[in-house]
């Protein structure tokens, strides 16, 4: 696609122009992470808590309000605030940690990713700041009073924004260059009286130099000072020599520069004797404490900021001007007429660019939920910087960690070794990256910067990330856990992505593919228990789904036979099977390992199918379930849950056309069909009437056959079990009246449904896998329809929703379930959407209603947000359910028509 957006990707792919070298890399929350926590017993949240962020260096990484730095998070800027009523400098998000809240650790702060392109040409964030004293202490005793049974206790619930006495904080940052980045902070004072406000724009270096080391990571002291013409010199070894120059307002105001060192108070923090006098949060003390000798009168450090101190008039506002730029782009003046030109052009840039990529035909509402998507994926990208080998040794200039340390959480990934830009889950409270939420990323990323989607899947799979079994590491808490294997599905998406079929990009599906191979084998060898094709991966990203805690031993011994397990290593060969068809066309040596990959999942399916007479399958309900399985034999766990819906993502279509291209793999098929008619039995023939009086034949690897695919989606779409007004609940709602209870050792085990928030600490109770409906499932559902669309087509048709009289082809009812996802974030008639269905704010406040969150996990039947507030990582594919929606309004769906050549029942094969 043309325009100045898509060449400037262009000119970055092919490294001509360094345009993603400033971005939205710097976190929304330093503190409170893993990664900082030296304590002997692994609790991050008290170790660095939020009290002390303002004064204690990190060690791995930054954190602000609004803020970008370059790609290595070495410069940063945010912006800070004060309103003259609170008791800390707002120059970071407060949330509470996991052990405060009674829903586990939250963000309590209403901030909005508005806008953003693929380059971070144009950027544009919203945070709203109350005018009344942030209510730092009545939020962490309201939650902690409240139980698991209660709604949280939010910020808007405090009474801070009634009457509108707040200010609208919009940061902008536009890029004439690569290396000259505009920056426009516009504050609105929504209240009904003129409001003082301290603005402190701050420019800071990352605190590379207080550990002791040296090298790459490592360079010598940089350093900030005040330069003769106003502004700020800063300069770095390794990234150069930058200006950050700031305008004097319309109003006549001119800012004060305030600088200091940004390292530990260490008198404050750990009651000892700081080395130097200007610390961290000299900005603090100077503006809230009024103590004028915080901050260094030689003008010079490694922080800076610009401190305004202004009066908003009621209604009305100011705007901010600052440029940073690299000293050899410095020519023309700062703040000349072409300042506000670079804005404008962006913005028109940035809109021509979406245009291309959101459906025209989508509605205002609609098309504004996805550009708010987008800018919440794209802000969403940050520095992540983890080395767990130095992390466990700790640093020469510092104190020795613990003994525990080496045998504690992640020592056996002294590999690891993260330093890169990175899609982060949720930049507050998820500010690590997540594998499986990763691979659901990269689709929507595809969309919009198909490079970086690519960059990220292979990443993940790099020897300093992936540990030497094969593992793939989960998430910073525990690498070692295990998410569901989806990364394979993600890589086969991508590129189907990347351009026309003979366009693709073959060398990226290779180099995942031979990566992809080691993890497969990871799983078959560690998550296979006794060696017949049905799997125990643990709790598999789903927290609290289960009748136990999956992931730990179990209190009636045994172990579990995994559905989604089992189903998901299905799924895994399936995609597998296809990645390495398409590249058995260009190379035979492939052929074989497509053999092995067809073998494995029809063994798979098989077991799922019969191992032990039925397998994992109920023949009386009609659902695949757990089995708790013990020495003197299996029990069913019998929660109609999304356990027992994985089984159906796992199905692929084997087109006649692409196994004659490859005759080593058609021979050997064909072979195991006549040969192995035990196992054959688990793929179903059809052949498709062409207009030429031809026949177009294909085959469906699938675990369910025909008729338990029909059985499992009578529970699917019943209304009364998983089928919600706004998608796809994680557990029946049957369970709301008739609980599944397992008594073992004389205690009861129960699973009910739980529509929100999770009434359990079971994994912190933070994320509820027992009601509400979650996107990624969702999504790779509706992605299964498709496929068995394109198979049955026609022939089959559904009741949905059931009881209803209407029949759908499979086709109609992915669309339905993808139009039911978006209701979630469209308002009603009432003006109200169900992600804000408490706050009638969003619905009323002019200067909120067009405003939109993008929650982990959504109401199974109201559809309110729940979870952590920014999730625009996975629940970003809201885009792609919104162009299933353009696509059905632009035409009736195209069903096709199947003479019947040689369907038959799976069961058979022809």
């Amino acid at each position: 696609m043309n325009g100045s957006e898509a060449k400037r990707l262009d000119e970055d792919t092919r490294r001509k122009v360094n345009w993603k070298r400033w971005g939205p890399y710097l976190s929304e929350r330093q503190w409170g992470t893993v990664r900082e926590d030296y304590s002997a017993g692994g609790d991050c949240w008290s170790y660095f808590p939020h009290d002390q962020a303002r004064s204690r260096a990190y060690r791995w990484g930054e954190d602000g309000l609004l803020g970008i730095s370059d790609r290595q998070g070495r410069l940063c800027f945010s912006v800070a605030l004060w309103n003259g009523r609170d008791p800390i400098l707002k120059e970071r998000l407060f949330g509470l940690t996991g052990p405060e809240g009674n829903h586990g650790e939250d963000v309590k702060e209403c901030y909005y990713y508005l806008d953003a392109t693929p380059t971070s040409s144009y950027l544009k964030a919203l945070y709203k700041y109350p005018q009344r004293a942030y209510p730092y202490a009545e939020l962490v005793q309201e939650n902690g009073r409240r139980g698991k049974h209660e709604a949280e206790f939010e910020l808007l619930d405090t009474g801070v924004f009634d009457d509108d006495g707040y200010f609208d904080v919009v940061a902008e940052y536009a890029k004439s260059e690569s290396e000259d980045v505009h920056i426009r902070i516009s504050i609105h004072n929504r209240g009904a009286d003129d409001a003082e406000l301290h603005v402190l724009p701050t420019l800071w270096f990352r605190n590379t130099w207080a550990w002791g080391r040296t090298g790459e990571k490592y360079p010598t002291m940089p350093s900030m000072r005040m330069l003769d013409t106003g502004g700020v010199l800063a300069r770095h070894e390794m990234l150069g020599e930058y200006s950050l120059e700031a305008d004097t307002l319309t109003t006549g105001e001119a800012p004060t520069w305030l600088f200091t060192g940004n390292d530990t108070n260490v008198e404050r923090v750990f009651g000892g004797v700081n080395a130097e006098p200007y610390v961290k949060d000299a900005f603090h003390r100077y503006v809230v404490d009024g103590d004028e000798g915080a901050v260094n009168p030689g003008q010079v450090g490694t922080k800076a900021a610009a401190l305004y101190h202004v009066t908003i008039p009621a209604g009305g506002s100011k705007t901010f001007k600052l440029r940073l730029r690299a000293t050899g782009a410095r020519e023309q003046p700062a703040f000349d007429a072409a300042f506000d030109d670079t804005f404008a052009l962006r913005v028109s840039e940035a809109d021509e660019f979406y245009a291309a990529r959101i459906p025209h035909d989508l509605s205002a509402d609609e098309q504004s939920v996805a550009r708010q998507a987008y800018a919440g994926l794209l802000w969403s990208k940050q520095y992540y910087h983890y080395a767990v080998g130095e992390w466990q040794e700790g640093d020469p200039a510092q104190p020795a960690p613990p003994q525990e340390r080496k045998t504690g959480r992640n020592s056996d990934w002294r590999h690891l070794y993260n330093s890169d830009v990175i899609s982060m889950p949720d930049a507050w409270e998820y500010p690590w990256y997540a594998a499986w939420d990763l691979a659901f990323h990269a689709l929507p990323l595809a969309r919009i910067d198909t490079t970086f989607a690519k960059e990220q899947l292979l990443l993940l799979l790099r020897e300093w990330y992936m540990h030497p079994s094969g593992q793939i590491p989960a998430y910073e808490f525990a690498f070692g856990d295990v998410n569901p294997p989806v990364h394979a599905w993600a890589v086969w998406r991508v590129y189907k992505m990347s351009g026309a079929r003979d366009e693709r990009d073959v060398l990226f599906l290779e180099r995942a593919f031979h990566k992809l191979m080691l993890n497969f084998t990871w799983w078959v060898n560690r998550k296979d228990p006794e060696g017949n094709n049905i799997f125990a991966g643990g709790f598999l990203g789903l927290d609290n789904i289960g009748v136990f805690d999956r992931s730990q031993p179990l209190p009636t011994g045994g172990h579990l036979h995994q559905a989604d397990g089992t189903a998901w290593m299905a799924f895994y060969c399936s995609t597998m099977l296809s990645m390495s068809l398409e590249l058995a066309r260009r190379n035979p040596a492939y052929d074989d390992v497509a053999s092995k990959f067809f073998e494995h999942f029809v063994a798979i399916a098989d077991a799922m199918n019969t191992v032990g007479g039925h397998g994992l399958w109920d023949e009386e309900d009609g659902f695949y379930y757990d089995q708790l399985h013990l020495d003197e034999g299996n029990i069913p766990l019998k929660v109609r849950s999304m356990v027992g819906l994985i089984p159906l993502f796992a199905c692929e279509i084997l087109e006649e056309d692409l196994v004659r291209e490859l005759p080593a793999f058609s021979k050997r098929m064909r072979w195991f069909i006549d040969n192995r008619p035990e196992l054959a039995k688990h793929i179903t023939y059809m052949a498709e009437a062409t207009e030429n009086g031809g026949t177009h034949d294909h085959r469906l690897l699938a675990i369910p056959s025909r008729e338990r695919l029909e059985r499992v989606l009578r529970y699917v779409l019943d209304e009364h079990e998983f089928l919600s007004p706004y998608g796809i609940r994680s557990v029946s709602k049957v369970h709301d009246k008739e609980p599944y209870v397992f008594r073992a050792e004389g205690q009861d085990y129960r699973v009910a449904y739980d529509p929100a928030e999770s009434s359990s600490g079971l994994f912190g109770g933070n994320s509820n896998w027992r009601g509400p409906i979650w996107f990624p499932l969702n999504f790779l559902l509706i992605e299964a329809l498709e496929r068995y669309a394109h198979f049955y087509g026609e022939s089959m048709r559904v009741e949905c929703p059931v009881g209803s009289g209407t029949m759908m082809t499979l086709d109609e009812v992915a669309k339905e379930l993808a139009s039911r996802l978006t209701r979630i974030f469209l308002p009603g008639s009432d003006g109200q959407r169900p992600v804000h269905a408490n706050e009638p704010l969003y619905a009323s406040g002019a200067a909120w209603s067009e405003l939109v969150l993008f929650y982990e996990y959504f109401h199974g039947d109201s559809g309110r947000g729940v979870g952590a507030s920014h999730q625009t990582g996975w629940t970003s594919l809201i885009t792609l359910c919104l162009e299933t929606v353009a696509k059905s309004r632009r035409a009736p769906a195209a069903h096709t028509h199947f003479k019947s050549v040689g369907m038959l029942a799976q069961g058979s094969v022809v």
